[in-house]
């Protein structure tokens, strides 16, 4: 039970071979046994699970069950949940008890889906690594001393471990791709505004979008059909129509043109990640996909404009922590002003200091046309990069990650060689897309591989489609880190 799908967890519940309450109780027991090793928790909350899992029990005996009734989840620890701690990584919340749900929060809830706990990530999703937690870093299953990715690495080490089965994250430069990437799942996140940022903490406003986890693309496809949707709470939600983003996974793939950035595929690549991306690319071609070489020529300015448009937002959004209306307050201070430097000097972390230093200087006087501006003009260029791709392909494919999970500690004093990581995926952000990695093999380590998909807007279902028929065709989705299958 515990490496089953969703669908084969729905069967189970539906025809009673397991209660909610055994399901949610399993996993659990799991968690209790593994945490220790993963530190992808940060919250467990056993009481409020069985709770949850006994009015789905309720509920799939009255026949009123949707596809994740019953289903345990956990969620990124970015995201509000009433009644439950939500410290988004960072000593400034350790104690902040939300008052309210997150809107995907109760999407979910809705649902009936089970939430076992909070999951481990950077303080204020500031990381490419889920090394600067103040709860300790998340670690990755494949090799306990390795990292799991960040920002969502805790989300992305339960699943790759089955302490749950699907997990929320939060992609503001790749935080659900590359953790997905370097632990063997899948992960997407959505085009922007597809769900709502209602009550998910504040980064950067802009390019923060909610994405969800799973073992495969059709767990993806029934999390995220359960996440998404509108709410006139969020100005940037997008008024749409409900999607089921079920509904094309077993569409063939023939006639699909995949392109291929040339810029994707030059130095920097590790030649393991090469070798299992080609393979994965070959395989698409076998089942009737076309590749065809494109080119993103502004793709280089991707790390230099996100690194200069998110600081500047996470500067505006983070000033609101300041030890006066909730989160931490500095013990000892003078007056007012004193109170407010030493709260945010001993509630904020390194790398969050880092990015609210080079945002407010880079929207101080003076300087903001010669780096934000630019920024964002370059952010422009790279959206119309995309924009001209897509009217030769339906679908663009490279790697998520350079490298397979590097060691903790290995990039911790060198930020730029940590930003570079995510130099794949950055650019979807700044663009808005839509963006999907699945697992594509093994590098010479030993260690995950992944695949990058990237769609035009509202493309998810064609992301999904294709990530679903490769993963009928390969079993790279179904390997489990030998230490926790």
């Amino acid at each position: 039970m515990i490496n089953a799908s969703l669908s084969e967890l729905r069967r189970a519940l539906d025809t009673r071979r397991i209660s909610a309450v055994e399901l949610a109780t399993l996993f659990l027991d799991r968690i209790d046994s593994a945490n220790p090793q993963l530190n992808a928790f940060i919250t467990v909350d056993r009481d409020r699970a069985l709770a949850a899992a006994r009015q789905a029990d309720a509920r799939i005996a009255a026949g009123s069950a949707g596809p994740l009734t019953g289903i345990p989840l956990a969620h990124k620890d970015v995201f509000c949940t009433e009644g439950v701690l939500t410290s988004c990584g960072s000593k400034m919340l350790a104690n902040f008890i939300s008052p309210y749900d997150a809107h995907i929060v109760a999407l979910l809830k809705a649902a009936g889906a089970v939430m076992l706990g909070k999951t481990n990530m950077d303080e204020f999703a500031m990381g490419s690594s889920n090394e600067n937690s103040y709860f300790g870093p998340a670690r990755n299953p494949w090799h306990t001393d390795r990292v799991p990715g960040g920002s969502s690495g805790g989300s992305a080490a339960a699943v790759a471990a089955r302490l749950v089965p699907i997990a929320t994250g939060s992609d503001t430069g790749g935080s659900v791709r590359q953790p997905a990437a370097l632990t063997g799942v899948t992960g997407i996140k959505p085009t922007y505004g597809v769900c709502s940022r209602y009550g998910m903490v504040a980064y950067a406003s802009s390019l923060d979008q909610a994405g969800a986890f799973g073992a495969s693309a059709a767990d993806c496809a029934t999390l995220l059909s359960a996440m998404a949707g509108f709410d006139p709470r969020d100005a940037t939600s997008l008024e749409r129509p409900s999607e089921d983003y079920c509904r094309d996974l077993d569409r063939p793939l023939t006639g699909l043109t995949i392109g291929l950035p040339r810029e994707f595929f030059g130095p920097g690549m590790a030649d393991d990640v090469r070798a299992a991306v080609d393979a994965a690319l070959a395989e698409y071609r076998k089942l009737g996909a076309v590749t065809v070489e494109i080119s993103l020529p502004n793709a280089h300015l991707a790390i230099p404009a996100y690194y200069v448009i998110a600081p500047a937002e996470a500067s505006s959004n983070l000033s609101r922590f300041d030890g006066v209306r909730y989160g931490y307050r500095a013990a000892d201070y003078g007056d007012l002003t004193d109170m407010y430097q030493k709260s945010r000097a001993q509630g904020f972390g390194a790398e969050v200091k880092r990015r609210i230093l080079v945002g407010t200087y880079v929207l101080s006087h003076g300087y903001y046309d010669a780096y934000y501006l630019k920024a964002q003009q370059l952010r422009r260029l790279i959206a119309e990069d995309f924009r001209a791709a897509f009217t030769q392909c339906h679908l663009i494919a490279g790697p998520t990650s350079p490298t397979t999970a590097w060691a903790i500690g290995e990039k911790c004093d060198d930020p730029v060689q940590m930003y570079l990581s995510d130099i794949y995926t950055i650019a979807v952000n700044l663009a808005g897309l839509p963006g999907l990695s699945h697992p594509a093999g093994f590098g010479a380590d030993g260690l995950p591989v992944g695949l990058q998909l990237i769609g035009n807007y509202f493309a998810e279902h064609r992301l999904l489609n294709a990530a679903h028929r490769f993963q009928q065709a390969t079993d790279w989705h179904n390997r489990r880190p030998p230490a926790f299958a």
